[in-house]
This record gives structure tokens, sequence and C-alpha cells, in this order.
């Protein structure tokens, strides 16, 4: 006779152990994590070694723009940024692509704050779920002014902006054959299709 299986339940589901900052940190300097890159969102490590080259390719022409409109002392890649002081236990992103207002002196000792970005950009790959909602919410929270999401897979930009009360205000989702330029730098026009892979 066959055996049933029951669906797991809120009740029922395994219990998952959520890391904080301090727990990774004391990993990192036991040296748990030597040559692997990751990021903390909500507890979880999330692995981001193995780009595929779609990805890579993605993350480059980001940035190639972009440090060619602000100057590359101000577009960071793949580097930590602060959250909202609610979130800051459990979670510190590394966005593929940052636009910094200012490069402070201050930045040796701490990681920028979301307020202190212009832009924040996520290539996607298969982390589109995770990149529309759960790192949305986070950099709406932290206030970065302007989040958008490269998604690889549908060949489109999501764009948020209008931050406000910790959430975007207004979600704009651009096809290939549109244009884009930052809020601070609304003369800066580029082609979808020159960003995707």
């Amino acid at each position: 006779m066959p055996t049933a299986v029951l669906p797991l339940t809120a009740d029922s589901a395994p219990n998952r152990k959520r890391f904080t900052r301090a727990d990774v940190n004391r990993m990192q300097e036991a040296g748990l994590f030597e040559g692997q890159r990751f990021e903390l969102i909500d507890g979880d490590l999330i692995d981001k070694m193995g780009q595929k080259p779609p990805h890579a390719t993605g993350v480059r022409r980001v940035h190639v723009w972009l440090a060619k409109i602000f100057g590359v002392d101000l577009v960071q890649m793949q580097l930590p940024i602060d959250v909202a002081v609610e979130d800051r236990e459990l979670n510190e992103p590394e966005p593929d692509v940052t636009v910094l207002v200012e490069d402070k002196t201050d930045f040796t000792r701490r990681h920028p704050r979301g307020d202190e970005t212009l832009l924040v950009v996520e290539v996607a790959d298969s982390s589109i779920r995770q990149d529309t909602v759960r790192k949305r919410d986070l950099y709406a929270r932290a206030g970065v002014p302007e989040y958008w999401i490269l998604n690889i897979q549908d060949r489109e930009l999501i764009v948020h902006r209008g931050v406000h009360e910790g959430r975007y205000r207004e979600i704009l989702t651009l096809s290939e054959g549109s244009f884009i330029s930052p809020v601070s730098r609304p003369g800066a026009l580029a082609g979808i299709d020159t960003l995707l892979p």
C-alpha cells in the first residue's frame, strides 16, 4: 500500500537558520568562506559565484555606460551597501551596479547607505523573483531613489522610482526599442537593447 505524502505547512516546515551580519562576519574571520562570494538577504546566504556569460555581460555593459556618465569613482560594481536600520541585522546586499551621490572618505570604514546612492541596478538572469520582491523592498526601505532590474530572460528593464515611505510609487517596464536615462541625468539616454546581452 503506497504511503501518503503530506504537504508541508507553515507549522510542519523545517526551521531555517537565519544568519545575522555578525554571524557571517565571525564565520568569514574564521576562514569558512575563503574564496566564496555571497550576499546576505533576509538571513539567507545567496551564492554569487559562477555568473553565466549573459549576466556578466549585462553587468559589464551597465557599468561601462554609467561610468561614462557619472565617472568611475562614483560607480561601484558588486560591492555592499547598507540598508535601513530595521533590515540591517539580516541583510547586506551587493547590487550588481551602484551609483553613489559622492565618494565619501568614511566609506573606508562603512558601506554607503541607500540614501547615499543615486541608482542601484541588478541584472537578473535566474534571480528575477528575488530582485523584484525581496531586494526591491530592501532598497525602497533603505531610501534608494531609483532601482533598475535588467531582466535578461524577458528582454526588458524594470524601473522603480519615486520612493516614498519605504515603497516605490512608480514602476515602469521598458522593452527593447525603448530608451532610459537616470533621473539624476535626464540627458544621458541609452537604448535598452544596448544594455541587454
